[in-house]
């Protein structure tokens, strides 16, 4: 009896392994730390189905919309704005000048 009871729990476990191992690779995120000329560093995450950005900047969290953009990406929203292009990722926030930022 008791071999019984244990297939039947790392049958469980297999199971739970598996729908843990399938909604983890279902949302795929990719996050980005970068480092700004003027100092400030943000992390920026990007969800695989979710065209938003969404970033913490000077401790706090602000979701970027996209925006249309001639080259590259553009987001923004909450006073931020972030371009990232072939040759440069560039941030705004608030009123401080345009800086650019590096992974």
């Amino acid at each position: 009896m008791k071999s019984g009871k244990t297939t039947i729990i790392v049958a469980l476990m297999a199971a739970v392994a598996a729908l843990t191992a399938s909604a983890a690779s279902a949302q795929t995120t990719t996050f980005q730390t970068y480092r700004c000329g003027d100092g400030t560093e943000f992390i920026v995450g990007f969800f695989q189905y979710d065209k938003r950005a969404h970033m913490q900047v000077d401790g706090k969290a602000v979701t970027l919309q996209k925006r249309v953009a001639v080259t590259g990406s553009r987001y923004s929203g909450g006073g931020v704005t972030l371009r990232v292009t072939k040759s440069a990722t560039t941030l705004k926030v608030g009123k401080r000048p345009v800086t650019t930022c590096q992974l």
